[in-house]
């Protein structure tokens, strides 16, 4: 789990003005932190750092200490508002997280060993992922920054559902909990798609036609 701090003061000007002086001034981001057993709290975070940090990937699905006027809370990401065009963060949610509380949070998928696989590089595969990220539910000690899919000794014709993801201890995936009918594919390894002699013969079956026409 990647360590992250973030500082930020408690935001008492509030309203959509308040919001556009706070970036218009450009130096924090309007945000709010709630959950827990604590109200909710209108924060602003020091701008620098906080897009230092969401330009690092772990950060999304990472435990993040926030320091709101010196007083540390543990918190992660629950969602970020950014500008329809420019490359600015609006607004930030943040949401309190407990050491003896699971969460639930989603994290990505780092596939490894493409260049070793068997289906790819053996069998002339072609390599499909299907997504990106999956959903987790564990304690925040135990929340991985990603999770791995070796492909190496994967085959072609192969398909990989959740249930065949390695989980690190104590982290459950939240769509098998669902059911088997939610253990979806991951990504698959199948033979590339070629132009069949079907479609080359109808092809030159069309042009002898316009030939014969003129």
């Amino acid at each position: 789990m990647s360590d992250y701090t973030l500082n930020a003061s408690v935001r008492n000007d509030l309203g959509k003005g308040a919001s556009r002086r706070l970036r218009r001034a450009n130096e924090q981001v309007p945000a709010i932190v709630y959950g827990g057993e604590q109200a909710p709290q209108p924060i602003a975070v020091d701008k620098t750092s906080f897009y230092k940090a969401i330009e690092d990937e772990a950060f999304f699905s990472s435990v993040i200490t926030l320091k709101v006027d010196g007083k540390a809370e543990q918190v992660v990401v629950r969602d970020l508002q950014r500008h329809p065009y420019k490359p600015l963060v609006t607004h930030a949610d943040f949401l309190r997280v407990a050491a003896d509380h699971e969460i639930t949070l989603r994290v990505p998928l780092h596939v490894v060993g493409e260049e070793k696989s068997k289906g790819i590089k053996d069998q002339g595969g072609e390599l499909h992922v299907l997504t990106n990220e999956v959903e987790v539910s564990c304690l925040p000690k135990d929340l991985p920054d990603y999770l791995e899919v070796d492909i190496a000794a994967v085959e072609l014709g192969t398909t990989l559902h959740l249930s065949d993801l390695t989980l690190p201890a104590g982290v459950s995936l939240v769509e098998l909990a669902l059911g088997e009918d939610h253990d979806n594919a991951v990504l698959s390894i199948t033979k590339p798609k070629t132009r069949g002699a079907d479609e080359e013969g109808a092809e030159g079956e069309g042009e002898e036609g316009e030939g014969s026409a003129e």
